[in-house]
């Protein structure tokens, strides 16, 4: 299936990794549809404008991933507007940083929905459409935090954990349907989410010196991997987990 044939919905497209991963499907000739929260509308309009550049097809839908009614919703608007769905890449996620002694039940609960209960939704809501076609694609993006995690991070870790695991039982269950699922873990990446603490050059340092390849990764650094899952190329590929960490996980 060459790239311009193939459909791919990417969350948490308006910033950061996703928008770095949207652009890297759209060079390589995937059709977009990509998702974020209301609020973040402006930012992944331009995310939008950047993808269609690159000549294909793209639309910006707006939906709470930890939300099902919305799930629902936008998955079948999106295949009203492209046709079908042939890959898709859970992106969305979040960090709220506390202890775990004094971590507020909200914090939890907000992080593990959209990280964790959010890759759920939405594969749940793609699954008939992959099926039907007997083809799918699906990239979850978990991290090198849910292998090891660091302090103020356990529930960031456990939901990133989570992702994993969730993803190697969904590739027992899919691959006889043609539907292939894969995680990436990105190491230290400078986003605007990791920007707090990698603008000290201090921190920044020490992450360097414990990279093999001595930097911080860019989000553009993920792209690439996760097109591969994205692709023919992976057809014999299901529940694995990459590390895209520049050397600090070694496995």
């Amino acid at each position: 299936m060459s790239g311009n044939e193939r459909v791919a919905l990417v969350t948490g497209a308006s910033r950061g990794i996703g928008k770095a991963i949207a652009l890297g499907l759209a060079e390589r000739g995937f059709d977009l549809v990509l998702n974020d929260i209301a609020v973040q509308g402006a930012t992944l309009e331009d995310t939008a404008v950047e993808a269609r550049a690159y000549g294909g097809r793209v639309i910006a839908l707006y939906a709470d991933v930890s939300n099902k009614a919305q799930v629902q919703a936008m998955v079948a608007e999106a295949v009203a507007q492209m046709g079908t769905l042939h890959a898709v890449v859970n992106n969305a996620g979040i960090l709220r940083a506390s202890d775990v002694e004094h971590c507020p039940e909200d914090y939890w609960d907000s992080v593990m929905d959209i990280n964790a209960k959010g890759t759920f939704l939405v594969v749940q809501a793609v699954l008939p459409v992959m099926k039907a076609q007997g083809y799918g694609r699906i990239c979850n993006i978990s991290s090198i935090g849910g292998k090891h995690g660091a302090p103020e991070q356990a529930h960031y870790s456990a939901s990133k954990a989570a992702v994993m695991g969730f993803t190697r039982v969904l590739a027992q269950e899919v691959g006889p349907f043609g539907i292939t699922a894969n995680c990436i873990c990105p190491g230290i990446i400078l986003t605007d989410m990791g920007r707090v603490n990698l603008d000290d050059p201090t921190i920044s340092n020490a992450w360097k010196a414990k990279t093999a390849m001595a930097r911080i990764g860019d989000p553009a650094d993920v792209a690439g991997p996760v097109a591969f899952f994205c692709s023919d190329d992976s057809a014999f590929v299901t529940g694995q987990t990459l590390n895209v960490d520049g050397g600090i996980v070694l496995s």
